[in-house]
């Protein structure tokens, strides 16, 4: 099948997707362009600061998009492109667009605030705080896994402690000094545009070539050399100075310009994936249509069976949990108007669906490397340490078939430099969005921080929320949190479904129509529980004197409990709704 042709389709197929079906689910939601939003009615200069759409818009996107549309489809791509392709468009559309839209869209209806208040409204105190807990346990998870990578990706030592040389050593100093310097550059951004109220164009072109300067001095200037120890604790300093600074002082500037990292992405990917098939270097996706059991277990693709593995595995680039949190947490409050919410809530995650395809052309035009050579034991060995190795070399070395080595060198570093710039951001974004479920755990519905008192003002004050969230975050990161992370997955896959299940409940007690949520919701329950049930079965059995395995079995039945719990709670309310009805 033809790569390029491929991608067209996929490109025409979404954007027709978020015309048509995101434009009747806007109508079937009752959105309305004159009603005030938090950002607006809450205002505080802080976390309730209204954002012109393409500001929002690069924010939300960064956030979502981190790693996970390249990782997934990429470490998927062992089950054969034609169940990825289907999974990222069908689940992009049907799945993850209606997810994030819908939790947006009940964020901004109950004054910005989490899910987990949205359940508690429509599905009682019980269901909220069963949420709050697993929303909050999954964002810990969140921010000790992205500050491990990102202090990896800086470091000049792994987190096992070895030292890095040469090329992978200049990598690394490169990308942790124009990462450093783009922090600078958002602040700048963020300071000519909502204190001297330069308009958004001169301040993007402005930020643009900020964009180029540092990239060329961070190229050729990096004297910041820290080992992976280091940047942990410097991190850790980062994202508690960044989750309690004023939204547009750092977190919408550095998201806005971030995001035009992504967009280059993009279009030199597409770019990449064009040209090859013009100059015929790779016309076909060398990838099997259905599966390739023998590359399973070669470093760097998933394992299990297609179901549920397949749906675990790519989360990003269809349907992702972690996503309800950005919506219904820092962009929520954010919003100018409701007629941005479709934009921002289900048109990102199309674009996300983008990636993901580019990402399955990328794996497919190294796909001989990627699946490797067999090692003396007879096991395949991938040629690649991970998935955004993969990804850059796929699209540079397109690049470098019609033009030359010093482009494919130079885009190589710059799509690792790209992904590396959005970990971080989701890293800071995550931290910001643990403060906030920490603070709603403890209060009343429609109580404010100001509101609380004795221990509870204490625990709700955002210094102290954000100490708690980092200093756990950090010591999960710097300890052993990869003994859990296997877990990760299910425990996002299942967060969708309980986001899917917030809003379809809210939307039914409002007498909206919320029957497009039922599939996807029933749907993702019995994913994550087949995976989980899974993995308590395979850990039980692997047993022995390692306690992590026991350990990674209790925390996959807790899982399950809360997952049938709040299940039998939603569906018991949405009876309720239906003989009301």
């Amino acid at each position: 099948m033809n790569a390029a042709l491929i991608l067209c389709i996929s490109i025409v197929v979404l954007f027709a997707a978020y015309l048509l079906y995101g434009g009747w689910l806007a109508k079937q939601w009752g959105i309305d362009p004159s009603r005030p939003t938090p950002a607006h009615e809450l205002q505080d200069d802080m976390d309730y600061v209204p954002a012109k759409a393409p500001v929002l818009l690069g924010h939300h996107f960064s956030s979502i998009a981190g790693a996970g549309p390249i990782n997934g489809p990429i470490q998927a791509a062992v089950f054969g492109w034609v169940p990825v392709l289907l999974w990222v468009i069908i689940g992009g559309i049907f799945f993850g667009g209606v997810h994030d839209f819908g939790a947006l869209f009940a964020s901004i209806r109950h004054k910005g605030q989490s899910i987990g208040e949205v359940i508690g409204d429509s599905m009682g105190k019980t269901a909220k705080r069963l949420f709050i807990v697993f929303g909050y346990l999954t964002l810990l998870l969140v921010v000790a896994a992205f500050a491990s990578i990102v202090a990896n990706t800086f470091g000049t030592t792994t987190q096992a402690g070895v030292l890095r040389e040469g090329a992978a050593l200049e990598a690394n100093l490169s990308t942790a000094m124009i990462s450093m310097l783009f922090i600078v550059l958002a602040m700048v951004f963020g300071f000519l545009v909502y204190r001297k109220n330069v308009g958004v164009v001169p301040a993007t072109i402005i930020g643009i070539a900020g964009i180029v300067l540092i990239v060329f001095v961070g190229l050729n200037f990096h004297p910041i050399a820290l080992n992976y120890n280091v940047w942990m604790w410097v991190l850790g300093a980062y994202i508690l100075i960044a989750s309690v600074t004023p939204v547009w002082i750092l977190l919408q500037p550095r998201d806005y310009l971030s995001s035009f990292l992504l967009y280059f992405m993009i279009i030199v990917s597409i770019v990449g994936v064009i040209g090859t098939a013009v100059n015929g270097s790779g016309t076909s996706l060398a990838i099997p249509a259905f599966g390739l059991a023998e590359a399973k277990g070669n470093g760097l693709f998933t394992t299990g069976s297609l179901f549920p593995a397949l749906f675990i595995t790519i989360a990003c680039g269809a349907i992702s949990g972690f996503h309800s949190l950005v919506s219904s947490g820092t962009t929520a409050k954010q919003i100018t108007n409701e007629k941005d919410a479709r934009l921002i809530g289900y048109g990102s995650m199309l674009i996300e669906c983008i990636v993901a395809v580019l990402s399955l052309c990328a794996v497919s035009y190294v796909w001989a490397d990627a699946v490797g050579t067999a090692s003396e034991g007879g096991k395949l060995v991938s040629a690649f340490a991970s998935p955004t190795a993969v990804f850059a070399t796929g699209i540079s070395n397109m690049l470098g078939s019609f033009t030359n080595d010093g482009v494919r060198s130079v885009m190589y570093q710059m799509l690792v430099l790209a992904v590396s710039v959005f970990c971080l951001t989701s890293l800071d974004t995550a931290t910001r969005l643990a403060r906030y479920m920490f603070q709603e755990f403890w209060l009343k519905p429609g109580e404010t921080v100001e509101d609380a008192k004795g221990f509870k003002k204490v625990l709700v004050n955002p210094y102290v929320a954000t100490i708690i969230t980092v200093v756990l975050g950090i010591a999960l990161g710097m300890t052993g949190y990869s003994k859990i992370w296997p877990l990760f997955g299910a425990a996002n896959q299942l967060l969708a479904a309980l986001g899917l299940i917030a809003v379809c409940a809210w939307l039914g007690q409002i007498g909206k129509n919320n029957k497009m949520f039922f599939i996807p919701m029933c749907f993702m329950l019995v994913v994550t529980i087949c995976s989980l049930c899974q993995t308590i079965m395979a850990k039980l059995s692997a047993g022995g004197s390692d306690i992590w395995n026991y350990i990674q079995a209790g925390i996959a039945v807790l899982l399950v409990i809360l997952a049938v719990i709040l299940a039998v709670i939603a569906f018991r309310t949405l009876k309720e709704q239906k003989e009301k009805a």
